[in-house]
């Protein structure tokens, strides 16, 4: 079978389960028994007691309804069996009860499993009243009962009898997704250290991500780097709201600030890494309108987004969660286009890294719309998604940006750089030498400047023709570079001359020792150019000198060049004893 064809088959196997999974939560539902018995929950010896199937609810759909009227009229309302997690109430009012025993001892705790809604309200009668705990995003952390991650109350001191409780959830555009567990004081503890330790590893993964692609992306102007930094900030930010972490330890008295940070989950997340999937996949090199449409429905999620902060409501999480699904669907069909139909390395990885973070997301977004009970997958899908793709997702960028540094550095080395032999060319030899000049004068050292020409270069012209001759300049340029030691810099300075610089501290024995190599290596015949060999003429000084700058220094060591004739015996010249010669 052909990729094309195992992606379409993986396409139609994904929406089928999607279906089945509607389905099979629709039949779930229209199962669930009406008017049960109060079940009622014995602690017998255990530290922790789940609820599910152990409680009854029902949907106040006028969300007016008391305490004391729901009790009155307790025995008439059409409770049902809380089997599966969601609950839906836009419209009003959920109410769960349950009848629980607890053992003497250590005191005992009912924790709500998701620090997502509104408003939850325990009640319990104890000596003839009630008593209230509340919490929820609209109240401050520091309000409630039990300060914590997730809201927690304390369950009646009254051991060994048996205690009906209430819960009432108020959440105008959400659902109650949570589970409830009964937890003993000391397991409960436990429970939040464990969670705390795994989250702050978690979050802190992602700070370190976002603080280097951050740095990347201001360093080396990278467009990639800064959103990826952008998107883990605001998935971050999105996950310290709907994980109860933010609420409990850096905003625990700020609730409207955990409510903007629950709001910007999961649209601004979802947008920023669509732009970083369009930025990696760029699909205006498939279609200039698909470009457009990615551009559009980034638009479109940032405003649903921006709506539903201002609106609050359910209509418009309904919104945002349809625009993020359709956001993730972008995302999966650009990433798999980018495994199928690109040969970019960097562009596989991202196709591999999303896959399963946009397959993970599928189950808390199907949550969030009714469509598929609470979970592990359901509650944590985010997380292990982002947990796989955060590591390949870096590691793609920063093989992006690494190639896109490699071909700038590769473009700017051409400009300095002759096309021939890849050496500098005069102008990068002369701003070098004043570099090294004002170095050498400040350390009271001395460099050294060896000039070269390639003598018989007319003579291979005319013997192998000009392919020869561009391989002997090639060749030249390699013995140069060999010979070049630490800081020293090699350069082609004219049609057939050269040069070499030895940074300082040179000495005169260096600099002849080097020019007798170079002049060896060229009477040696190598393999790409049989039977030919390479004649050079070598002038060599020691800088600075005075009254000459760089420009000057390498025009007087190649004019010096001039004075070695084919007659003359000795290849190798000192400037200042031609100097010398001259003046005598």
């Amino acid at each position: 079978m052909t990729r094309r064809g195992w992606t379409l088959h993986a396409w139609c196997v994904l929406w089928l389960w999607i279906a089945l999974s509607w389905a099979a939560v629709g039949a779930h539902a229209a199962d669930a028994e009406a008017h049960p018995a109060l079940p009622r929950v014995t602690v017998d010896g255990s530290t922790e007691t789940l609820l599910s199937e152990r409680s009854l609810y029902w949907i106040d759909e006028s969300g007016s309804l008391s305490i004391d009227q729901v009790q009155a009229r307790a025995d008439d309302l059409p409770w049902r069996v809380r089997r599966r997690e969601n609950q839906r109430a836009p419209a009003g009012t959920l109410w769960i009860t349950f009848e629980a025993v607890t053992p003497p001892g250590l005191p005992w705790f009912l924790e709500i499993g998701a620090s997502v809604n509104d408003r939850v309200q325990l009640f319990y009668r104890r000596s003839g009243a009630w008593v209230l705990q509340q919490a929820g995003t609209g109240l401050d952390v520091a309000e409630w009962p039990v300060p914590g991650r997730l809201p927690t109350f304390a369950l009646s001191p009254d051991a060994g009898q048996p205690v009906r409780y209430w819960l009432r959830v108020d959440d105008s555009h959400g659902d109650f997704a949570a589970p409830l567990a009964l937890l003993r004081q000391d397991v409960l503890l436990k429970h939040r250290e464990l969670e705390e330790f795994v989250l702050g590893c978690y979050f802190g993964v992602l700070v370190l991500v976002a603080f280097a692609s951050l740095v990347n992306g201001l360093a080396f102007r990278d467009r990639a780097s800064l959103v990826f930094a952008v998107c883990i900030l605001l998935l971050g930010l999105g996950q310290l709201g709907r994980s109860g972490l933010g609420g409990q330890h850096l905003w625990p008295e700020m609730s409207r600030l955990n409510d903007a940070a629950l709001e910007l989950w999961p649209g601004a997340g979802v947008a920023a890494g669509l732009w970083l999937v369009k930025i990696m996949a760029d699909p205006a090199r498939l279609s200039r309108g698909l470009d457009l449409g990615v551009w559009g429905l980034i638009a479109a999620l940032l405003g649903a987004t921006a709506v539903h902060m201002v609106v609050d409501n359910a209509a418009s999480l309904t919104l945002v969660l349809s625009l993020s699904g359709l956001a993730l669907v972008a995302v999966l069909s650009m990433v798999l286009w980018g495994w199928l139909g690109s040969r970019d390395r960097h562009l596989r990885l991202v196709a591999m890294a999303f896959a399963p973070l946009v397959i993970l997301a599928l189950f808390p977004l199907g949550r969030d719309l009714g469509l598929l009970p609470a979970s592990v997958l359901t509650r944590f899908g985010a997380y292990f998604g982002t947990l796989l793709a955060l590591p390949m997702v870096y590691y793609a960028v920063n093989m992006r940006l690494m190639a896109r540094r490699e071909a700038e550095l590769r473009a700017n080395a051409l400009v300095r750089a002759d096309p021939l032999t890849g050496l500098p060319h005069l102008q990068a030899m002369t701003e070098r030498l004043e570099s090294s000049l004002l170095h050498a004068r400040a350390q009271r050292q001395n460099c050294a400047l060896l000039c070269i020409r390639l003598s018989n270069l007319e003579t291979i012209q005319e013997e192998f023709g000009r392919e020869a001759v561009d391989k002997a300049l090639v060749i030249t340029a390699s013995h140069l570079r060999r010979l070049s030691a630490g800081y020293d810099m090699a350069a082609r300075v004219g049609p057939r001359e050269f040069a070499l610089l030895m940074e300082a501290p040179a000495t005169r024995e260096a600099a002849i020792s080097r020019a007798q190599q170079l002049v060896a290596c060229g009477l040696r015949e190598v393999a790409a150019l049989p039977g030919v060999l390479l004649r050079y003429h070598v002038t060599w000084t020691l800088l600075p000198r005075p009254r000459l700058d760089g420009a000057a220094t390498v025009q007087w060591a190649v004019d010096g060049l001039d004075q070695i004739t084919p007659e003359t015996r000795k290849a190798i010249r000192s400037m200042e004893m031609m100097e010398e010669s001259a003046l005598r």
